[in-house]
């Protein structure tokens, strides 16, 4: 007997999980670290360039792949190739799969950290000097520790299902953090130093906005973002019901994650000259003084500085930090659990469980491995596997999915020229991008 699937049951909780999955520590700590390195203002127009001319459109081709097989990422793709090579389908679906797990073996761990520092301005206010300073601390033993706990709490979540876990909660966590985000940066606007961060955020540096490196960052920036690439989307497009307005859902979503990343700059941007304004150091040869420092080392020193007041804030900040890891985690989670429910017949509680031990051992290795493989695990993916990936996309929906393809069968109208952009416009951006890239290298 083939199992019931589970479904959003609103547009308003499709919208707000979709927009979860995109949220996440790319908005709110990639994003603004990318700026601060590649010209602020340049990054952040080129940023909208690519978001609107690239991931957009790449957000629709795997939302429409999903919504029209009502499938996981192996079993759409393999229905799309079905006329050509279903085994290439559904293997770039196993590729997804794959990059699925590794982002949530990295991001499992980063989550953690945020969970340690989110309590530690607790502990640090009722006295457990010692408590502190672990949960402050860069230790292998602090990671052992968070990293399982993200992954129980987003497991916790999956195993309701699609309503009553993922809609639900996405319900309760985005409000939140968009509530804090904005908070945070009415704070941080009032500090000495905040109007420089502004000026160098909102003002390009037009000189280098054709810097290959500034592009192709801004597109793997863009494509993690918005979590295209390993299949996150195609899922959430499957949950949503036949008849649901895909193209209006999708500017809804990309305009929702792009102006949280946008109000992360408003905040993280002026930060950090708040904190350079204090005498913490900050750039070092017009970069930032390393990236992981930026949340780790800059911010909680600027915290530091503002005496009992910097506590609440600190809490503030890594309290918006752990809801944008949860909301992304748990769709990172969904796409090897759907597939493992729908393509083997196990049951969710069994498949969450499977992935989590699976995540956990992914996550140990990189842990123990930390000093070379955590950064080559997220360059590779972001700036290759995604943008690559996405790609991918691009080619089954424009060219090589026909049976019950919609795009095809439009003959005229604003459908029948965005087919074309898919088609021809789209591929040729991002493979001119990557030549452009590998020649300079």
């Amino acid at each position: 007997m083939a199992q019931v699937r589970d479904g959003f049951q609103s547009r308003l909780g499709f919208v707000l999980a979709a927009s979860g999955a995109a949220v996440g520590l790319g908005n709110i700590w990639g994003f603004p670290t990318q700026a601060a390195n590649h010209g602020g203002g340049a990054f952040l127009l080129v940023y909208f360039i690519v978001i609107f001319l690239l991931a957009l459109p790449a957000l629709y081709t795997e939302l429409y792949l999903g919504h029209q097989a009502q499938a996981n990422p192996v079993k759409a793709l393999s229905n799309a190739w079905q006329d050509t090579a279903p085994k290439v389908g559904a293997a770039a679906g196993y590729i997804g799969l794959f990059g699925a797990v590794v982002m949530l073996s990295f991001y499992s761990i980063v989550a953690g950290w945020m969970l340690a520092y989110a309590l530690e301005p607790v502990a640090s206010f009722f006295g457990f000097t010692e408590l502190s300073n672990f949960l402050h601390s860069d230790s292998m033993a602090r990671n052992f520790v968070f990293t399982p706990l993200m992954l129980i709490l987003t497991a916790s979540i999956i195993l309701k299902g699609v309503k009553s876990g993922i809609e639900t909660w996405s319900r309760r966590l985005m409000p939140l953090l968009l509530v804090l985000l904005v908070a945070l940066i009415a704070y941080i606007a009032t500090l000495d130093g905040a109007m420089d961060g502004f000026a160098a955020y909102l003002v390009p540096d037009f000189t280098q906005i054709l810097d290959a490196n500034l592009i192709i960052a801004a597109m793997g920036q863009a494509f993690f973002s918005l979590s295209l690439g390993v299949g996150c989307m195609m899922v959430y497009g499957s949950y949503l019901k036949p008849d649901a307005n895909l193209p209006k859902l999708t500017g809804t979503v990309a305009l929702l994650d792009t102006g949280v990343a946008f109000l992360a700059g408003l905040l993280i941007i002026p930060a950090i000259f708040v904190a350079q304004h204090n005498g913490v150091e900050v750039f070092s040869g017009g970069k930032l003084v390393g990236e992981g420092q930026l949340i780790f080392a800059i911010l909680p020193e600027l915290f530091s500085t503002m005496g009992q007041v910097g506590l609440l804030v600190g809490l503030l900040f890594f309290v918006l930090m752990s809801i944008a890891s949860v909301t992304s985690t748990i769709s990172s989670t969904e796409i090897p659990v759907a597939f493992l429910v729908e393509n083997h017949s196990i049951e969710r509680k069994k498949a969450t469980l499977f992935v989590t031990l699976i995540v956990f051992i992914a996550s140990s290795l990189i842990i123990l491995n930390f000093d070379w493989l955590f950064g080559l695990v997220i360059m590779v993916l972001t700036q290759y596997q995604l943008p690559l990936m996405g790609l991918f996309y691009f080619i089954t929906v424009g060219w090589l999915w026909q049976r019950g393809n919609k795009l095809h069968q439009v003959s005229s109208g604003p459908h029948y020229w965005f087919a074309q952009y898919i088609r021809f416009v789209c591929p040729l951006l991002m493979t001119a991008v990557f030549v452009n890239v590998a020649l300079l290298k």
